[in-house]
């Protein structure tokens, strides 16, 4: 097992070889069913159950006060954030490791500015004002330069950040 930055190297070029003979075993569905609580005594407005390869985790998430939730846990934008943080720095991540890149050090501050006049109706401003990531990544065997071409790949690459910058369709229906 070829492992460097943590990511199992045999296990990518498996998925890579997989990929060439069939491509579609390179889609991989994201489903997941949820219940919004309605028990005004809950500590919680929404829950789901989430299921992994070796399991499920069990999310709870309430709204902050100012979107009549309690804040008695996450808000569902954090988990939002969270979850584009981990996608991009993942893929980061990836492609260094991919390429021989061996990093030290990776840490990564995430802001996103939410504006919610648009929820409340009360302007046409957009909603998410932006997206910001200060990485500070360290390698034994790579300058700035080489981390900044692998950043620009991963911005490229990064499922969250296509999500993010391409029109994505939708389908919501009651049923």
């Amino acid at each position: 097992m070829t492992k460097i930055n943590n990511v199992d190297l045999d296990k990518v070029a498996n998925t890579i070889a997989m990929g060439k003979e069939d491509k579609k075993t390179l889609r991989k569905p994201v489903k997941m069913q949820g219940e919004w609580n309605l028990d005004s005594n809950s500590e919680f407005q929404f829950k789901t159950e989430l299921p992994f390869e070796k399991g499920s985790q069990v999310i709870e998430i309430d709204s902050p006060s100012f979107l009549g939730g309690d804040g008695n846990r996450l808000g569902p934008m954090a988990y939002c954030i969270a979850g584009i943080t981990s996608c991009f720095v993942g893929t980061f991540v990836g492609i260094a490791a991919n390429q021989g890149i061996k990093l030290t050090k990776l840490k990564v501050n995430t802001e996103c500015n939410i504006n919610f006049a648009k929820t409340f109706d009360l302007s046409e401003e957009p909603i998410t004002e932006g997206i910001n990531f200060k990485i500070d990544a360290q390698s034994e065997n790579a300058d700035n330069q080489k981390l900044q071409e692998v950043l620009s790949m991963a911005e490229e690459r990064c499922p969250a950040m296509y999500s993010m910058t391409h029109k994505i369709n939708i389908d919501a229906k009651i049923v």
